[in-house]
């Protein structure tokens, strides 16, 4: 009799023992009753593994939109991560014979094995090999908390991106890394995690860590491209003179039927603000001579006059350059006596003699009446 219940005495402390280290084990790990996740797994032997299941996820991303960029945009892309993982079946892991409750917890446990093919945390962060491309730093990474096969998330991850002025046209490659979870295993509990202080659930599930990386192509379209190269002439206060600008063609395609205008604001003024140019091939140059007349009350400095090309693009559609700024330096007016100034001047002198010549000859005259 003592005997037997010094065993159960012995057996009671152990199991107090059990409960006690496996706490400990939970606080370290700084573990919070929050989710069945957040505490460490039974471990295999505590549990029961009825079927083996196979499959996993396997994401893909999709761009929703136009996938062309222009030169010198920011703009928003919208990209779709969709899982297109399959289940491709279960195996018995072990019988479960007669018993009803084994038989039970083994189709529990296949409802469990179909979720395996589900992403969990995924993680996205998009980056760029080109220097032409930015993604902007408070959009590039996002996480998915789920994505489950089949279903798209209702909400795309939004990325932002800015293209240079000078990124030549091509095939931009972005790279979108994918970090995330799924599930491994699942194996029945039956009701152990509840003894040993864990979430009373029925099953444990275990995950497996892994990574795949995506390509996201971007396309800028050649087009022409249309640059100010040189300009020419000198303008002064006051004056009228042709200032020569010549626009290049720096693009992939040509500017058919190109014509140039310039917006010039007071105190500068265009007396044919727009000049043809015909063609422009890639690689060439036209120039546009410009009359251009500056106010007397010009203050010396260099004004940037806005300028632009209108053109035929290679699909028979007008379009526009961008704007580009035209520097015309206004300097001094020369100093010059106009007809006027020289008629009133002479007057003036030829007055000062007839008075000197009068007042001459009246004293004279004093002198000789006096002798």
């Amino acid at each position: 009799m003592k005997s037997t219940l010094g065993l159960k005495v012995f057996t009671q402390f152990s199991f107090i023992l059990t409960v006690m280290v496996v706490l400990s084990m939970l606080s370290i790990v700084e573990v919070y009753p929050a989710s069945a996740k957040e505490f460490l797994p039974a471990t295999y032997e505590q549990t029961t593994n009825f079927y083996t299941s196979y499959g996993e996820p396997d994401l893909y991303a999709s761009v929703l939109g136009d996938t062309e960029l222009k030169r010198g945009e920011t703009r928003d892309i919208k990209i779709v991560i969709s899982n297109r993982g399959v289940l491709y079946g279960a195996k018995s892991a072990q019988g479960v014979g007669t018993s009803e409750t084994k038989q039970a917890l083994a189709i529990k446990e296949l409802e469990y094995e179909a979720r395996r093919t589900v992403a969990y945390g995924v993680k996205t962060t998009l980056l760029t090999n080109s220097e032409y491309i930015d993604v902007d730093p408070i959009t590039s990474s996002q996480t998915l908390e789920e994505v489950f096969p089949g279903q798209l998330p209702d909400d795309p991850l939004v990325f932002t991106l800015t293209v240079s002025d000078n990124a030549p046209a091509g095939v931009y490659m972005l790279v979108l890394p994918l970090a995330y979870e799924y599930q491994k295993d699942v194996r029945m509990t039956e009701g152990s995690t509840a003894i040993l202080g864990l979430p009373a659930t029925d099953h444990e599930t275990y995950y497996q860590a892994a990574n795949k990386t995506l390509t996201i192509p971007m396309i800028i379209e050649p087009e022409p491209r249309l640059e100010v190269t040189e300009i020419t002439g000198q303008l002064s206060a006051g004056g009228t003179s042709t200032i020569n600008v010549t626009y290049t063609n720096t693009g992939e395609l040509p500017a058919t039927d190109a014509a140039a205008r310039i917006v010039a604001m007071k105190p500068l003024s265009c007396d044919r603000s727009m000049q043809p140019l015909g063609t422009i091939d890639p690689g060439f140059s036209k120039t546009a001579s410009f009359v251009i007349s500056a106010e007397l009350a010009a203050v010396e400095k260099t004004y940037g006059l806005d300028s632009e090309i209108k053109y035929i693009d290679t699909d028979g559609e007008i379009a526009y350059s961008s704007n580009m700024k035209v520097d015309v330096a206004v300097i001094p007016a020369e100093d010059k006596l106009n007809i006027t100034g020289i008629a009133i001047a002479g007057i003036i002198i030829t007055l000062i003699v007839l008075i000197f010549k009068n007042i001459l000859r009246s004293m004279n005259q004093k002198n000789r009446g006096i002798e």
